[in-house]
């Protein structure tokens, strides 16, 4: 609680003791845009059928679960309330159906009322109703009174208490209905909303264009947000004041860093990395948000070539030597004050040969509070090293973090030359330095064209640490000694070969959650630290379909 900032306390007890009352006053008049609204970014489509949903891999028929109650756990009712699918992919094909939720929504949903009306599902809502309304489709009557509706309702109920993402998507749903609507009603909304974002947009993009939560995932969210801001105020360019479009003007930077640092922690697969709360099919496809930022700025990303790249204000490094890609961790777990999708997995990294992940994280399928959730965010699921048992950061609860890790000691070589071209990276981290002897976790990673090497030291007093690795399910273990090391062969003849130089290993069966809802079987390699330290060589190769033992082997 330390950590919190004076206004999440106050706003805390506000946000449970204050009951606004709706304002049902008719709608301002819609105002008339300047300037060519953009195709924005599409997501899969969730409506399956007339009220039939799909959301995080679970089915629902409105007829039998409704709009809100404890039949669909409280993630799966957010995503219903949002309605992604009006803008989703074949949009148009599903008009009818679309036109008829809209409606059903506003008898069911009475203002003020129910999970659809908190502020985060409201905020997503507003805007994707506006986004549908300006890509030509009608809102009906009921709709935009509706919209002005929810629009002064979120205005008084702002996420101070949370800030981070969810007071970032109030703002960019304030902006959205001001800019929408017309008159000195909606000129407030925008003015309030561009006073948040002057403030959020510093605060939560990062200099090297990274989101400060450290969450692939969001960060993607987040960058769709930008993108669709910078979108809406070309949309609505001669509305806005001097000083207004010189603050918007600042968006087209920090959006560009954003695409790099996206491409950067994306693999070669084209998804993102699996750090703290992330999952794939929650943000449009890095493929897609890259789509939609060259629809607005006219530009194509360049994708680097570089074998290392070091995003220093986030704390990540990119390596890639030959068909390899490996994530490094070197961040702290999020910022102090806002640790809801921080996972206890400082140190932990992954690792992709050619389109083939081969060491993953574990992710994320569930939110919630529960021993599930609480597993998800431990350190035994990730590729890093536990001591005692214990997580680096204590996580608890569904979205809580007590004592978090710190990192220490950054070292970055980097060698280029006619006989060597390879990185060392050197880290340490201060996650159980409160235990009894003060253990501090040392990590080394070097790697070139063929090999990656991780070796790891805990200096301290501790009983036992233990480093773990965990093999995309794709994998088929091939062990030539349980202590020494084996092979793990995938589909596409990708071979990943792995040596215990020093500490003691094993094989366990773990879960990997790419997705919300998901879970699929695959091994760990579990290796014991020998008097405090482990050493591990991977190295990889190509094997001809052909000469690939069948399963039974």
């Amino acid at each position: 609680m330390r950590h919190l900032r004076l206004v999440q306390f106050y706003r805390r007890l506000w946000f449970r003791i204050a009951k606004p009352k709706p304002d049902l006053s008719p709608p301002p008049s819609a105002r008339l845009p300047s300037n060519t609204w953009h195709l924005p970014a599409r997501r899969e489509p969730s409506l399956i059928g007339p009220d039939s949903f799909r959301f995080l891999g679970e089915n629902g028929v409105l007829s039998e679960i409704g709009w809100d109650g404890p039949i669909r756990e409280k993630l799966w009712r957010y995503n219903q309330h949002y309605f992604d699918d009006l803008n989703a992919t074949g949009a148009n094909e599903r008009i009818d159906w679309q036109r008829e939720l809209l409606c059903s929504w506003i008898q069911c949903n009475p203002p003020g009322v129910g999970t659809g009306w908190e502020p985060y599902p409201t905020s997503l809502r507003i805007v994707n109703w506006v986004k549908w309304a300006q890509a030509g489709n009608e809102l009906p009557e009921a709709c935009l009174h509706s919209l002005a509706v929810q629009t002064r309702w979120l205005e008084k109920r702002l996420e101070l208490h949370l800030l981070g993402n969810h007071l970032f998507a109030n703002a960019k749903a304030l902006m959205f209905a001001g800019l929408f609507f017309d008159g000195p009603e909606a000129d407030k909304w925008l003015n309030k909303a561009l006073h948040i974002l002057a403030n959020e947009v510093p605060e939560q993009i990062l200099l090297d264009g990274g989101h400060f939560e450290r969450s692939t995932m969001y960060h993607s969210l987040v960058l769709e947000d930008m993108l669709d801001l910078i979108n809406e105020a070309n949309t609505f360019a001669n509305c806005l004041s001097l000083s207004q479009q010189f603050q918007i003007s600042g968006w087209k930077q920090r959006a560009q860093t954003m695409r790099k640092w996206l491409q950067t922690m994306c693999h070669t697969d084209g998804e993102i990395s699996l750090f703290n709360d992330s999952a794939f099919n929650i943000a449009p496809k890095p493929a897609e948000l890259e789509a939609y930022a060259g629809r607005i700025f006219g530009d194509t990303l360049p994708h680097t070539s570089a074998s290392q790249i070091h995003l220093k204000d986030s704390g990540y490094v990119r390596l890639a030597y030959g068909p390899a890609v490996a994530l490094l961790d070197i961040a702290p777990v999020g910022p102090d004050y806002l640790l809801g999708h921080a996972h206890a997995d400082t140190l932990s990294f992954e690792l992709s040969v050619g389109k083939q992940r081969v060491l993953v994280n574990s992710g994320t399928s569930c939110y919630g509070n529960s021993g599930e959730r609480l597993r998800q965010r431990g350190t035994a699921a990730h590729n890093t090293v536990v001591v005692d048992g214990q997580n680096s950061s204590e996580v608890w609860g569904g979205f809580r973090v007590a004592r978090r890790a710190y990192p220490l000691d950054l070292q970055i070589k980097h060698s280029e030359g006619s006989y060597t071209h390879d990185s060392e990276i050197h880290c340490a981290h201060s996650g159980y330095s409160h235990l009894n002897g003060s253990p501090i976790h040392h990590r080394t990673w070097r790697m070139d064209e063929h090999n990656l090497s991780v070796a790891d030291k805990v200096v301290g007093l501790h009983r036992i640490a233990e480093a773990r690795f965990h093999f995309h399910p794709d994998a088929q273990i091939h062990l030539k000694s349980q202590k020494i090391g084996g092979q793990a062969l995938f589909p596409n003849g990708t071979a990943l070969d792995w040596r215990i130089i020093r500490g003691e290993g094993r094989l366990e069966t773990s879960t990997w959650h790419p997705c919300f809802g998901s879970s699929i079987s695959n091994t760990c390699l579990t290796v014991k630290l020998i008097d405090g330290a482990s050493m591990l060589r991977f190295s990889w190769k190509t094997i001809k379909p052909t000469d690939l033992p069948s399963k039974n082997n």
